[in-house]
């Protein structure tokens, strides 16, 4: 953490605004946007592929709202503004600090927010913050007064004049929004309505091309805001009376590392009941430090696990059978997102198919590819550095893993490195089918084997899940396998026994509505295809939050 070289001279009575960079996103722009890497996660690196079954979703900027709520300052957040809306912000109010977050390819819209506040409130002081911080020397790049890298909310309480460690409150966070599948604006949350937890930033694992393990510290690095499972679960109760939430996604890089916060999370589900969905991040290593029964008790219902490359060394693999493993998560009805690097430094024309036959031979429920990326910040950038093998003319907007390598790779040529991502995800996509489907799948496995489990607080859940598959998947399922019966025969035909046994399982009734419903979500997602090949052009709504303010501002 970079520490400021003295407090402000308002302390906690500085009025502070904090802001995204500014939209829109998916188009290619001056500023650095690019139309092949909108602000959406799953569209962008995990089912973009899937024509008209790829989901789209938004999720808001963690960061600058657990800093909002963690200072005593008056304080607004300002998140996916439109330029217009930035300077609308800034004009009508009086702000003593103006902070901005941004990702790395998102450097130029810095530059431009800078000046912005430079003419518009002159008087402000300027911090940024986030990965974009991460860039050599982007203090030239940009005209701010203070550049942040690492975890801000102790460093804004020091520069406001508060006890940087004083406990952290954890902010009640939606954990997505906007979204969107078939052609179809799904219910708030996506028909399972999520909060987001983050019990922690950084990863102790330390791959060499992690951003995020690099950004708080590196290696065997990691910054606690709860120690104890006690104090998640609290923050869980707060977000679940709050919101009416029964899920949560846990935005820690490996939350099942710590076993004992688990297990004394999962004392506290088991005292109060609560029969809880939890969707987690973690590594293979991780998992098998537990039982399948502690995970399923545990409200484990995805996780994302990185499986990189069958012949990668990178510790959290530690040998494991990941195909295995993936397997056996999916018949407990715990869903599987892969995450598989393409262009890794043993790859070779000779080898690089028959790896991706491998990510693809994992059959999870999603899959995101990525290029083998060289990101500022991370012990991998410096390597290519020292070894003379950055690629000079790739502009920081493109460096983002989704659309060539910035480095010169030992066998594989720039203009190949697109293809072969491509190629990965369609492979996917055709040999296993949409992602809603293989969820759906794995939803079933756990339906048909916990939904009589002798723990109320685990039959609780699996028929928390099973409403869930009767409230439209079956539809889905139904326009899935007509749109495909043509392209993919062996995909159809996998997707109509799904549909099937799920109709069997979940009575006559299913079966009328899926036969009602079907026909009209086949029609709309045959309407977003022809209309959309590559996915609509979606942006995010724009939030303003405004805490501690003055009544009289």
């Amino acid at each position: 953490m970079q520490h400021p070289p003295q407090q402000h001279p308002k302390g906690t009575s500085a009025r502070v605004l904090l802001s995204s960079v500014f939209g829109p996103y998916a188009q290619d722009d001056e500023f650095g946007s690019r139309s092949i890497n909108p602000m959406e996660l799953y569209h962008n690196q995990v089912t973009r592929e899937q024509g008209p079954f790829s989901l789209r979703m938004f999720h808001r900027s963690w960061g600058i709202i657990f800093i909002q709520h963690n200072i005593s300052a008056p304080c607004a957040v300002l998140d996916f503004p439109t330029r217009e809306r930035f300077v609308e912000e800034l004009r009508a109010h009086h702000y003593d600090i103006v902070g901005i977050s941004s990702i790395i390819v998102n450097v130029g819209k810095v530059r431009e927010m800078c000046r912005l506040v430079r003419e518009h409130s002159p008087h402000s002081t300027i911090v940024v913050g986030g990965h974009v911080t991460a860039i050599p020397g982007v203090q030239r790049m940009i005209d701010a007064d203070h550049v942040v890298r690492g975890e801000g909310v102790s460093w804004f309480r020091e520069y406001l004049g508060e006890p940087a460690d004083a406990p952290v409150q954890h902010p009640v966070i939606p954990s997505s929004f906007g979204f969107r599948v078939m052609g179809l604006h799904g219910p708030k949350g996506g028909g399972s309505p999520a909060a987001t937890i983050i019990p922690s930033v950084g990863c102790p694992m330390g791959c060499n091309f992690c951003t995020t393990s690099a950004f708080f510290g590196g290696k065997g690095k990691v910054v606690n805001f709860f120690e104890k499972g006690q104090e998640i679960f609290n923050a869980m109760c707060d977000a679940e009376t709050r919101l009416g939430v029964k899920s949560f996604f846990v935005m820690d890089e490996n939350f099942l590392l710590y076993k004992a916060r688990a297990m004394e999370l999962l004392e506290q589900m088991k005292a109060k009941r609560k029969a809880w969905s939890l969707y987690v991040f973690s590594s293979a290593n991780a998992l098998k430090k537990y039982s399948m029964r502690e995970l399923v008790e545990l409200g484990i219902s995805w996780v994302w696990m990185g499986l990189e490359s069958p012949e990668s060394e990178y510790t959290k693999l530690d040998g494991t059978d990941t195909v295995a493993l993936t397997k056996e998560l999916q018949s407990h009805g715990i869903g599987v997102l892969g995450s598989t690097i393409v262009g890794l430094e043993h790859h070779t024309p000779e080898n690089i198919a028959q790896e991706i036959e491998h990510a693809v031979l994992h059959d999870t429920d999603f899959h995101q590819f990525m290029l083998y990326t060289p990101v500022p910040g991370t012990p991998l950038y410096e390597e290519m550095v020292d070894q003379g093998r950055l690629l000079p003319d790739v502009d920081l907007a493109d460096i983002h893993g989704q659309d060539h390598f910035n480095f010169q790779h030992a066998a594989i040529p720039r203009e190949e490195s697109k293809r072969l991502l491509d190629w990965a995800f369609r492979l996917d996509y055709e040999r296993n089918g949409p992602s809603v489907y293989r969820l759906a799948k794995t939803m079933m496995e756990g339906w048909k084997k916990y939904r009589y489990d002798p723990d109320p607080r685990v039959r609780e859940r699996i028929r928390n899940a099973g409403r869930g598959l009767r409230g439209g998947y079956g539809a889905a399922l139904f326009a899935m396998e007509k749109y495909l019966r043509e392209s993919n025969v062996e995909v159809s035909r996998k997707i109509h026994a799904l549909r099937k046994d799920m109709e069997q399982e979940l009575g006559v009734a299913q079966r009328w509505v899926n036969r009602v419903a079907g026909p009209a979500v086949l029609w709309l997602a045959r309407r977003d295809a022809r209309k959309y090949p590559h996915g609509k052009r979606i942006e995010p709504m724009t939030f303003l939050e405004r805490r501690n303010w003055p009544k009289t501002a």
